[in-house]
């Protein structure tokens, strides 16, 4: 399967001609976000054309929909509940919590389904702790891992039994940070044997299809590159130690933590051992940049996604 190693974005509700000849320059796939997304009408307008131009009906069509703080689809759907709530509703009633969890991803697997999207990037599976930044806070379920990582297996079994895939994140774990890594580079002082036993946890032996990396410092992991440029987090710790089978890809390589320009971001992230670029910054000159200067899919990842399109009935 010959395909660029990056996930692109758009930079409206409609394609421009610029974003129909780079949809044909075969990216692995497309994010969408609110300022793509203006109707029920719209959507599926332009999920239907970017699977035409792209000559692919299974084309990799991805939104960020988590709920609440995260929702691209607010001015279409009321979208106003967290992965909290559903942590804290579980405190007090185990069985009904998870009875009403699945039938709110069933409800919002069959709306995505229906706009077109095929990859929801959910769950959050970073542990809360008392200082977890805002920017992560009622998108995570839980400060208990335990209950993190039940949820956490709960929504991808939940998602692939309704013919969607997921995406867990942020790996190998967001929760133990001050920081926004959107506006700058959080660094973490965390031993391995302290991440191991907390943040770590939910990501073990995930049985999701893709995985996306955080942009963070792990200083006593590396001490000179976040997670998604480095090669001993992404090799030694996601797959070896938390076995992780799927497709990594990176976070947005367009944020602040990340100090290098979009090319070398992109560069450093496939050699660290990224398989997808993710930019979302809706560019068309940088898409066109990007997808010049990275490389095809390599066999696993070539592989892996023939085993997601065959998962799409």
């Amino acid at each position: 399967m010959k395909k660029k190693a990056i996930i692109i974005s758009l930079s409206g509700p409609k394609l421009s001609k610029k974003e129909i000849i780079l949809l044909k320059k075969k990216p692995w796939g497309v994010i969408l976000f609110s300022r793509n997304l203006k109707s029920i009408k719209q959507i599926k307008e332009l999920t239907s054309k970017i699977k035409y131009y792209s000559k692919d009906r299974k084309f990799p069509i991805i939104i960020d929909e988590e709920g609440l703080s995260v929702s691209r689809l607010r001015k279409i759907i009321n979208h106003n509940i967290s992965a909290n709530f559903f942590g804290k509703l579980f405190k007090k009633n185990r069985t009904f919590s998870i009875k009403i969890y699945e039938h709110y991803l069933k409800s919002l697997t069959k709306i995505l389904k229906d706009l077109g999207f095929n990859i929801n990037t959910i769950p959050v599976i970073d542990v809360l702790r008392d200082y977890t930044h805002k920017i992560i806070s009622n998108r995570s379920f839980s400060k208990d891992k335990k209950i993190v990582k039940k949820f956490g297996d709960l929504t991808i079994r939940s998602l692939h039994s309704n013919n969607i895939c997921g995406v867990i994140k942020h790996i190998p774990g967001h929760g133990c940070s001050f920081s926004d890594s959107h506006k700058r580079k959080p660094i973490v002082h965390l031993s391995l044997k302290e991440l191991n036993q907390t943040d770590f946890y939910p990501f073990r032996l995930s049985k999701a299809k893709f995985a996306m990396t955080a942009h963070i410092l792990y200083k006593k992991l590396d001490k000179d590159n976040v997670a998604s440029l480095s090669k001993k987090i992404i090799k030694d710790i996601i797959r070896k130690k938390l076995g992780f089978k799927g497709i990594i890809m990176s976070d947005d390589i367009s944020m602040k933590a990340l100090q290098f320009d979009l090319v070398t971001n992109a560069r450093k992230s496939i050699e660290a051992g990224c398989n997808l670029v993710l930019y979302c910054g809706g560019k068309t000159n940088e898409n066109f940049k990007l997808i010049k200067m990275l490389p095809d899919i390599d066999k696993f990842t070539s592989k892996k996604t023939s085993e997601f399109y065959k998962f799409l009935r």
